[in-house]
C-alpha cells in the first residue's frame, strides 16, 4: 500500500489581488476562511488556491512580458512554469468568488467556458512570493498577482457562483483592511499594494520595480527580490 500523501509538503500556489478604484485609498477583495479550516482558519484572505496539473493545460492570452519572465526564473529548479501559475490565479478566482477576468470568447477554464468569457492575463502582475515556513500543517510556495477591478467580466459585486470555501466576500479600503483578522504575510502584502497603488495614481497599474520573496523553503529563511538587477 503507497504512503498517504503528506499534508505539509509544500505546494505551489497563486493567489490574486484584486484592487478596486473607484474612490478613496482603493479597496481590495477579500474573504474570510472557515473556523475549521487546517490552513489559517477564521483568517481573511485574499481570493487564491494550490496549482493543479491541468493549470499547465489551459490556453491562455499574452501575460505581462515582466511579470512573465520573473515567474520563470527558477523553473529549472522544478517550479511550475508561468502560465500553469497564472491559469491557477485565474481558475482559484473563478471559483472562490465568481469573478473572471476577460472578454467574450471560449476557454479550456470550466467557469469561463460557462459563462462564454476568454480569460485575460495580461492585467495581471506578479507582485510577491512567500514560502510558508516549515512545521505548519499546510505549507505552499506562492505567488501574488494584482490585478484591476475594471478588467472583471460583469459585476463586480456578484459573487453568486462563488464555491463556500470564503465566506464573508466583500470590498474593503486599504485604509481599513487591517482591522480584520490577517495574516501577518497577507499585511506585508498590502503594504506593498497599498505603495504600488499610490504609485499608479488613476493611471495604468504596473509591474513593481522588484518582487519581494520571502523564502522559507528550508529552515533558514531567506529574504530576496526577483528582478531587481534587471530593473537596477
Amino acid at each position: 500500500m503507497s504512503a498517504a500523501p503528506d499534508p505539509a509538503r509544500l505546494r505551489d500556489a497563486a493567489t490574486v489581488i484584486l484592487l478596486r478604484r473607484d474612490g478613496g485609498s482603493g479597496r481590495v477583495l477579500m474573504g474570510q476562511r472557515g473556523a475549521n479550516a487546517a490552513f489559517m482558519p477564521s483568517k481573511y484572505v485574499f481570493p487564491g488556491g494550490a496549482v493543479d496539473a491541468a493549470d499547465a493545460e489551459v490556453t491562455l492570452g499574452p501575460a505581462d512580458p515582466v511579470s512573465h519572465a520573473r515567474l520563470g526564473f527558477d523553473v529549472a529548479s522544478g517550479a511550475p512554469g508561468p502560465d500553469a501559475l497564472l491559469g491557477a490565479a485565474l481558475r482559484e478566482l473563478a471559483e472562490e468568488t465568481g469573478l473572471l477576468i476577460g472578454q467574450p470568447g471560449d476557454s479550456d477554464i470550466a467557469l469561463y467556458r460557462e459563462a462564454g468569457v476568454q480569460p485575460d492575463i495580461s492585467g495581471l502582475h506578479f507582485v510577491f512570493r512567500a514560502v510558508t515556513p516549515p512545521g505548519r500543517p499546510r505549507r505552499f510556495d506562492a505567488r501574488f498577482f494584482l490585478a484591476d477591478a475594471a478588467q472583471i467580466h460583469g459585476d463586480p459585486d456578484d459573487f453568486s457562483r462563488a464555491c463556500d470555501e470564503l465566506s464573508h466576500l466583500h470590498w474593503v479600503g486599504l485604509d481599513e483592511v487591517r482591522a480584520l483578522q490577517l495574516p501577518f504575510i497577507t499585511e506585508v502584502v498590502l503594504a506593498e499594494i497599498a505603495s504600488i497603488a499610490a504609485a499608479a495614481g488613476e493611471g495604468k497599474l504596473r509591474p513593481p520595480a522588484s518582487v519581494p520573496f520571502f523564502d522559507n523553503r528550508d529552515c533558514a529563511p531567506r529574504f530576496a527580490q526577483i528582478g531587481a538587477a534587471a530593473c537596477a
